[in-house]
């Protein structure tokens, strides 16, 4: 099995917005599940560790979640 090597390390920056909204990762499921975003605890650890890349979709969904605009992921990068 390949190991998925991440270009940007957007995870980072997505974990900080989770912690700047003071949202734990069950609260940011649950948003997902309300917004049709169907995704595991485990999966959403993945992504916040770089370890499986975010779709497009996910990454608008947490937009809205975290109240922020795209550049706000790509910070530092």
């Amino acid at each position: 099995m390949q190991k998925i090597r991440p270009d940007l390390d957007i995870g980072r920056n997505i974990q900080q917005l989770r912690y700047n909204a003071q949202l734990t990762q069950e609260q940011v499921l649950a948003k997902l599940n309300v917004m049709g975003i169907q995704m595991s605890k485990s999966t959403y650890a993945k992504i916040e560790t770089n370890r499986m890349n975010i779709k497009v979709s996910e990454l608008i969904a947490f937009a809205k979640i975290f109240d922020t605009d795209f550049n706000a992921f790509f910070k530092g990068l």
